[in-house]
């Protein structure tokens, strides 16, 4: 495993996170030279369909829109018919990834997921959530990737052996989150200690592992810093964190931070540009370009070198107010900065090339088909 040969100290990034002026312009240079030395010049994208299984959940966080209350007509589970159809309309188009999106255990704390449960014949999201992306990877050829909260080290072992990848956000570090008022209070599921045990028990499990900070949720610039040294100490130590997203909150009309100020693009370029000096220099960074519409090519000036997943058929259901980019723009506009646009799978060249055994080899050999020796897909389909 490579080693960040930039690294700063924690003290030298909680100066860094403020930067303005000629000092931000610095920064950036030199994030990005790092992003070019250990990333080249491509810059990597997923093109998958998005699996919104079941939007009932045990949380309610202050900026979610996501998740549907249990009297909402809104309120579903996703049958395994309506999972297929995503699935095969996705598989048409040239997807390769599902990605399952769902609530938190919803069946902990509402009836109506039991209900829905019981009826499909599981007594977990959990293992309704494994038997789908066995069904869609079975009959679809699309590598699934889970997200479904907090995972105990059982939970996650379960899954592995029927997803390429899984990923939970940390999204913070900070406990003042889950104060009365704040955006975590209430949420059982957003202690950062059991996020950060999951992504620990994700490293000794050997599963390429997705996470990130979310920015602009009550947090200090300090947090931000300590809960990206807290990702790269758990990849010091297990080497399987495959990508890190630097996500901004989005203002939306109905959720209880609707009147919450929204990220600058100043504070997103000091926040990307610093988690690529603390990160170590193999971790792929992405930044959504959906949430931020007109301005996210200058994520690549400050060290971003991933799009992550963009769909060529369904919504952001997390931000269902933001829709993707079209692949061809999203083309011109990074060769605007620079840089090649490459499509990827949903496991990341390293892990697929070099660590065989971060993959079930079901999976992994039918991903060795689409990808040429360097691990990216050798033909993308037509731009959309």
């Amino acid at each position: 495993m490579r080693t960040n040969d930039q690294a700063i100290t924690r003290e030298e990034a909680y100066q860094l996170i403020r930067a303005k002026g000629s000092d931000l312009l610095a920064l950036m240079q030199r994030a990005a030279h790092l992003r070019n030395v250990h990333k080249g010049q491509s810059v990597t994208y997923s093109r998958k369909v998005f699996i919104p299984l079941t939007n009932l959940c045990r949380d309610r966080c202050a900026y979610c829109t996501f998740v549907a209350l249990p009297a909402s007509p809104a309120a579903k589970t996703l049958t395994p018919d309506k999972v297929l159809s995503i699935a095969r309309r996705g598989a048409k188009l040239g997807c390769k990834e599902a990605l399952f999106s769902l609530g938190e255990k919803p069946e902990e704390l509402h009836p109506l997921a039991r209900e829905h449960l019981a009826k499909l014949g599981y007594s977990s999201t959990h293992q309704y959530l494994r038997a789908m992306c066995q069904l869609v990877f079975e009959e679809t050829g699309l590598i699934p990737h889970a997200n479904p909260g907090v995972m105990t080290y059982d939970e996650l072992n379960v899954l592995r052996p029927v997803t390429g990848s899984m990923g939970l956000m940390l999204e913070s570090v900070s406990p003042r989150l889950l104060e009365p008022g704040q955006a975590h209070f209430g949420c059982v599921g957003k202690d950062p200690a059991l996020r950060l045990q999951t992504l620990r028990d994700a490293g000794v499990l050997k599963i390429p592992f997705t996470t990130g900070i979310l920015i602009g949720i009550g947090e200090t610039p300090e947090e931000r810093v300590d809960s990206l040294f807290a990702i790269a100490e758990i990849h010091r130590q297990y080497g399987h964190i495959q990508e890190v997203i630097v996500q901004n909150f989005r203002r939306k009309p109905n959720i209880r931070f609707k009147d919450r100020e929204e990220p600058g693009t100043l504070d997103m370029l000091r926040s990307i540009a610093v988690a690529r000096l603390i990160l170590d220099g193999e971790i792929n960074l992405q930044a959504p370009p959906n949430l931020s519409p007109n301005i996210y090519t200058l994520y690549l000036l400050a060290g971003i070198n991933d799009w992550g997943g963009v769909s060529p058929l369904t919504a952001d259901h997390i931000n269902p107010e933001a829709p993707w980019p079209a692949i061809a723009k999203l083309r011109a506009l990074t060769a605007d900065v620079g840089y090649s646009l490459r499509e990827r799978l949903t496991v990341y060249p390293r892990y697929l090339l070099d660590e065989p055994d971060f993959v079930a080899p079901a999976i992994r050999a039918h991903a060795l088909k689409w990808v040429g020796e360097d691990g990216l897909v050798k033909s993308s389909s037509v731009d959309f």
